[in-house]
């Protein structure tokens, strides 16, 4: 029995015959579906925010799935996307899967090679949400530093080779015992035990790249 908190396959095509057979055919093996008929009902929805993957028609008339996948994208939100196509346009969807959809179907498709499609979805979503949540996490802590934390903080992840506490007093005009108290804080707040850890955490979470 599924619950809410099950990702959801949300399919998105202006066919309402296929719309209604997808729907079926998956609520029969047991997936939450939902259905829209168009790139903007799904978007007015706001259903990409949920745990899932897109079966997204490539054709559609007003707002394209090639469109709405490009719009996701430049909006940060990265929902795995399979796209069905009835146009054959291979050139284009090997493109596509490079910008982030998973795979694409010509219609007519087997069931059986959708389903894996959306099953590989599916683990793609959960690991994407998991770095998503540790990044979401590290700059939690990170906004818990004092502003002298985080001048020194920045100092060691931008320069790993010169990260003693000499380097740093040298570099900031203050003493090295001052470094060490402040460096002992650091670790603390975020939660780590190495200035290592401290810069694997920076890179992964993009701590100081807008500085």
């Amino acid at each position: 029995m599924n619950s809410a908190s099950d990702p959801s396959i949300f399919i998105v095509d202006d066919d309402e015959d296929i719309r209604s057979s997808l729907s079926r055919a998956l609520r029969t093996r047991g997936y939450n579906v939902r259905a829209f008929a168009s790139a903007k009902a799904f978007l007015d929805s706001r259903a990409f925010e949920q745990p899932g993957c897109l079966v997204l028609d490539f054709g559609m008339p007003e707002m394209s799935g090639l469109d709405l996948q490009r719009l996701l994208v430049n909006r940060g939100r990265a929902i795995p996307i399979i796209f069905i196509t009835g146009h054959g346009g291979v050139p284009e969807a090997v493109q596509d899967i490079k910008n982030g959809a998973v795979d694409f179907l010509e219609k007519p498709f087997r069931q059986e090679a959708l389903i894996k499609r959306i099953e590989a979805a599916f683990k793609l979503d959960a690991q994407m949400r998991l770095v998503d949540e540790k990044s979401r996490s590290t700059k939690e802590r990170y906004d818990k530093l004092t502003i002298r934390e985080r001048e020194i903080a920045k100092f060691l992840v931008s320069n790993p080779s010169n990260s003693t506490s000499k380097d740093v007093a040298r570099h900031l005009g203050i003493s090295p015992r001052t470094v060490d108290h402040h460096r002992a804080r650091i670790l603390e707040k975020m939660n780590i035990h190495s200035v290592a850890e401290l810069v694997d955490l920076s890179i992964a979470a993009n701590l100081f790249s807008e500085d």
